[in-house]
């Protein structure tokens, strides 16, 4: 069974509903989720939040936020996890913001420096920085796999 499936299995086993925020990933995680029959049963929307300005519009990040840690770190992440379970009648949701490359990276962001959040109504965001390597669309793949696998390990850990 592939892990979407799993991941499929696992929320309406659960009851729970799925969001998302995908920055570097531009829709690849939202377009796995609807390439499974039934999906409309456990996701709801997921919001291609791809420029800073669309992350303070539609998920509500903050300006200061963005400024002070840069799109591609924690805080953001989170945010943009709470953002989009905020902005929709989910209940779990995943963030994903990065650096895809081949440009954009710096010293302390290189390419493949990726931060994948999750959240749950009622409980805090938590966020893990990830360091893929590869091409631009192997660190695409590799960010919504791991998002997979985060939910995943988020939804074992509900009650």
């Amino acid at each position: 069974m592939t892990t979407i499936n799993r991941l499929a299995e696992c929320l309406i086993e659960k009851k729970l509903v799925l969001t998302m925020a995908e920055s570097c990933t531009g829709g690849m995680l939202a377009q796995q989720c609807t390439s499974v029959p039934g999906s409309s049963i456990w996701f709801e929307c997921g919001f291609v939040t791809y420029s800073n300005a669309s992350k303070i519009r539609l998920l509500g990040v903050q300006a200061n936020v963005l400024s002070e840690y840069g799109a591609v770190s924690s805080q953001v992440a989170e945010l943009m996890a709470l953002g989009s379970l905020e902005h929709s009648d989910a209940t779990i949701s995943v963030a994903i913001t990065g650096v895809a490359g081949p440009g954009g990276g710096t010293d302390d962001k290189p390419v493949g420096t990726v931060y994948i959040a999750t959240a749950q109504k009622g409980h805090v965001a938590h966020s893990k920085l990830h360091i893929f390597s590869g091409d631009r669309q192997s660190i695409r793949e590799q960010s919504a796999q791991s998002a997979i696998e985060q939910l995943l390990e988020r939804i074992s850990e509900t009650d």
